[in-house]
């Protein structure tokens, strides 16, 4: 993931401070440094870096500390802090209404994904309950309104557009009054990109705004711009009046620091990024969470909005039930395969969890084990209900794991290492069966101490290594006692799926 190199030297610079006995100012010096360093070669904006730099020396007074105090606490918050001052604004987004009509433009960068960033916008608020549809104004990009159809027509989004028509803002104002007639309460205009040297694409830019006079302008960066991203966005917001920041292509640049910086130079809040090509991949930018999570502390909130989208409601309580009663089949185990794949892609899922950071899913494996969820879910596909449904593996003889290899087309070997994979996480299940309501008709569970033991030997020693030994997993268990965790068993430590 994009920043994640940065998170990942940030991380390293507070762990440094662990191995010194003495916090005096020549480490915090050391330690400020390398944060300054990691920060610059993520493309984050100069003067930003500096003053993030200056307000942490401000706010930690080492010499004003008294004896015993933790000091390391104290710098890893003015970090944590300044971090999130640095990408906040300090005021919110507009956000449309349902039944209210609102028109949303987007502006950017040629090459920003911003045909493809309107579509994600649209089709996250339809799966809200609004109306949305689609308004092509590029009429300089040869193929811009082929492509805004194409995506429009998958997601089953009405759109509007002309082949004929060449002025832009004729064609911006006849949909919004064709789709505000037709009673549609999100109305989203595509613009052709354009760059801050192009002064006829910034003039056509500005008087479609006069036009249509939207509600909310959002400019979406391309999170690989680096340096230039500051001055880019500065340019667009002299032009119209930007009111939010959509950072694409989060998924595939090692640095991106500088599309943060366009938080600075629009004053306008992230309100989404763009983590993949695919029409789901399109997340809410939170600013407290993201710094957890590039500072591998994770974001609880983040996974439990991950959970309760992709694992349907009637399915939770049932699978509580079952866990209660000492019961994990195969068939169960399918179905958490299922929502796991659904989460999106699994170190954005393992990041969400403090101790569950990327690097448990080491760059280049999370193909490899998205694949081998795939092939266990195909071998699994070759079984009877009676293989799926039953909650022990006693009749499974050579003959019946002969017969499965064949049917789904995989090596004997291979129907084995699902089985032992079953195997281990129906121990890891079961010892979580103590998972129970707060009470009659409130879905929140409970997580007791007292099988922490049995969770302790279920899980491999990498894992538990990983989540800081049993006192990583006690804090694990706390955080299930405070949360809402119906349907949790994707998120759970033993969904590691690598050999």
């Amino acid at each position: 993931m994009v920043l994640a190199q940065l998170g990942g030297s940030i991380t390293r610079a507070l762990a440094k401070m662990s191995n010194d006995t003495v916090i005096d100012e020549k480490v915090f010096g050391d330690c400020l440094n390398d944060i300054t360093r990691a920060l610059l070669q993520a493309d984050v904006q100069f003067k930003m870096v500096c003053d993030l730099q200056s307000n942490i020396k401000r706010v930690v007074n080492l010499e004003a500390l008294a004896a015993g105090t933790n000091k390391r606490g104290i710098i890893k918050q003015a970090v944590f802090s300044e971090l999130c001052n640095m990408l906040d604004p300090g005021k919110p987004s507009f956000s449309p209404k349902k039944g209210n009509p609102c028109v949303v433009m987007f502006v950017g960068l040629q090459g920003s994904g911003k045909t493809t960033t309107c579509t994600k916008y649209a089709y996250y608020h339809q799966r809200k309950g609004f109306k949305p549809a689609l308004v092509c104004a590029d009429t300089f990009r040869a193929g811009a309104f082929d492509q805004l159809k194409q995506n429009a027509t998958k997601a089953k989004i009405p759109f509007y557009g002309s082949y004929l028509e060449s002025d832009p803002v004729k064609i911006a104002v006849e949909g919004v009054e064709r789709f505000e007639k037709e009673n549609y309460d999100l109305i989203i205009l595509d613009t052709s990109g354009r760059h801050k040297q192009e002064a006829a694409l910034f003039e056509e830019m500005r008087q479609i705004s006069e036009a249509t006079q939207p509600d909310l302008v959002i400019f979406v960066m391309d999170s690989s711009i680096g340096q230039a991203a500051f001055d880019q966005a500065q340019a667009f917001k002299q032009s119209v009046s930007v009111g939010a920041v959509i950072v694409t292509k989060m998924d595939g640049h090692a640095k991106g620091g500088g599309a943060l910086s366009s938080v600075a130079a629009t004053k306008s809040p992230v309100i989404f990024t763009g983590t993949g090509e695919h029409i789901d991949e399109f997340e809410v930018f939170d600013v407290k969470p993201f710094v957890s999570r590039l500072l591998g502390m994770g974001d609880w909130s983040g996974f439990m909005n991950k959970i309760h989208e992709v694992v349907p409601a009637d399915q939770q309580p049932e699978f509580l039930q079952k866990l209660n009663q000492k019961i994990f089949t195969l068939r169960l185990m399918y179905e958490q395969f299922q929502n796991i794949r659904n989460m999106g892609p699994i170190s954005q899922v393992l990041s969400m969890l403090r101790g569950f950071r990327a690097e448990l899913m080491p760059q280049g494996h999370e193909q490899e084990s998205q694949a081998k969820i795939k092939r266990y879910m195909t071998i699994m596909d070759s079984m009877t209900d009676a293989e799926l449904d039953s909650p022990n593996l006693k009749f499974m003889n050579e003959s019946r794991i002969i017969r499965i290899a064949r049917g789904s087309g995989r090596p004997v070997r291979d129907v084995l290492d699902m089985l032992e994979e079953y195997k281990r996480l129906a121990k890891i299940c079961i010892s979580m069966s103590n998972i129970k309501p707060h009470k009659k008709g409130d879905k929140r569970p409970v997580v007791r101490n007292n099988n922490i033991q049995q969770i302790i030997n279920a899980l491999p020693p990498q894992v538990l290594k990983q989540i800081g030994g049993v006192g990583g997993l006690q804090s694990l268990v706390k955080q299930l006692d405070s949360k809402d965790m119906s349907g949790l068993f994707g998120g759970m430590p033993g969904c590691n799926w690598q050999s």
